[in-house]
């Protein structure tokens, strides 16, 4: 791709990471994140670092062979693992051939002790289908697999130790960013306290289920190295079916969607309209309806008809609300995020038929300490749908927080869009 933009390749991977930097501020996403490049000089020392441990322990090698590869999973594959001679996520793609001299990391030797550690951490992939799926490729036997590239032909890598003539494997170091983003191997103190005591939590799409839970847990069993405590599989967002993919040009700008939309709209709908775990086919126009109906009829408009009712009647709650949904907290720990999103969406209708049956702006003319009663209800709704928001929408959360504190929303939550 750098030569086709004719640029140099970390001039092209500079550009992209900056897109990256970015999207972090667009989404809102916590300023303190750890962004690690595997171009950085101390990543560069912690993979060199790692590679001499595995070294160590005689669990590298050299050797010649030949590979079917697929160049969208950047992993090479088997011919029970192909349809048609095609990798199933990158049909559009061709298999590419390698035969050349690389080293290899003794995968085969770590079956046993993979299945040993998959039995003793019953949640250690999540969902429990993809625990399963591993589960059975460990199983089926382990290959040793390729770790490093002769540099001639690809000169874009963190160089071998003591080998000039070749770079590691992108599934060699890369996955080594897990432990040198803590600062490994110098700053022990932060690899002791997140990775050792704490409880290291990987994300990865379904494509990476083998890397991240076998090879990286292999690899570190050889290092001497704890192993991570829980690996989280999601599924693709698709388009059309497929993969969202840069090559097929079916992929979507997020910085436009946060443009038209707004921040909270976007980091919504990944939140509870794609699945937690499964494939979601995404969609203008699926984001738009889901817009409209949840957060501009459904959120917006209970904010601004229980606000309008607070500020009308002169009813303000006082105090903070402690009360916590624990369908919200069983899902978070579950690492279910869509259920927790529907949990506060459950609270949302809930206080919508509240309105409904009580009809509290009625009411008050009649009995206007009922109603009160009611609105105050309502508000301390509001006030707990608040505060589970925080963590999905936190711009939104403040706002309805500083509306029920100030008794006045000066402008709807989320316009509707036509």
């Amino acid at each position: 791709k750098a030569n086709d933009l004719k640029l140099a390749s970390q001039a092209f991977v500079d550009s992209v990471s900056k897109k990256f930097r970015d999207l972090t501020t667009a989404l809102n996403i916590s300023s303190d994140i750890h962004f690690i490049r595997t171009t950085d000089p101390h990543h560069i020392k912690a993979a060199q670092t790692f590679w001499s441990l595995c070294l160590a322990n005689g669990d590298i090698y050299k050797k010649n062979y030949k590979i079917k590869y697929c160049v969208g999973c950047e992993l090479e594959k088997t011919d029970s693992e192909l349809v048609d001679g095609h990798c199933p996520l990158h049909p559009n793609l061709e298999i590419q051939i390698i035969e050349e001299e690389n080293y290899f990391f003794k995968f085969s030797k770590y079956q046993k002790e993979l299945s040993d550690f998959y039995q003793k951490h019953a949640d250690f992939v999540i969902p429990d289908f993809r625990f399963n799926e591993i589960k059975a490729f460990v199983d089926r036997g382990l290959e040793d697999f390729s770790i490093s590239r002769v540099k001639s032909k690809m000169s874009w890598g963190v160089p071998v130790p003591n080998d000039s003539e070749h770079v590691m494997y992108v599934w060699f170091d890369a996955l080594v960013s897990y432990i040198s983003t803590l600062g490994w191997p110098e700053d022990g103190k932060n690899f002791e306290k997140y990775w050792v005591k704490g409880t290291p939590v990987q994300y990865a799409g379904k494509d990476n289920l083998r890397q991240q839970s076998a090879m990286w847990q292999a690899m570190l069993m050889s290092a001497g190295l704890p192993n991570s405590r829980h690996v989280v599989i999601d599924g693709f967002i698709t388009s059309g079916g497929q993969k969202m993919s840069k090559s097929l040009g079916n992929t979507v700008d997020p910085f436009e969607l946060v443009k038209e939309f707004g921040t909270d709209a976007v980091r919504y709908y990944v939140a509870r309209e794609l699945s937690a775990f499964e494939d979601s086919d995404f969609t203008t126009e699926k984001f738009k309806n889901a817009y409209n109906a949840n957060l501009a009829n459904g959120l917006g408009n209970l904010v601004s008809r229980i606000i309008k009712m607070s500020e009308t009647h002169g009813v303000k709650i006082v105090g903070d609300n402690k009360h916590n949904l624990t369908d919200f907290e069983h899902a978070l720990e579950s690492f279910n995020i869509q259920k927790a999103a529907d949990s506060i969406w459950n609270e949302i209708g809930k206080a919508d038929r509240l309105i409904q049956e009580t009809e509290p702006f009625k009411l008050i003319k009649e009995n206007r300490e009922k109603a009160v009663e009611i609105i105050l209800s309502l508000l301390a709704r509001l006030s707990i749908i608040a505060k589970h928001l925080e963590p999905l929408l936190p711009e939104t959360a403040e706002k309805i927080q500083s509306a029920i504190r100030l008794n006045k929303l000066e402008k709807p939550l989320f316009p509707r869009k036509d």
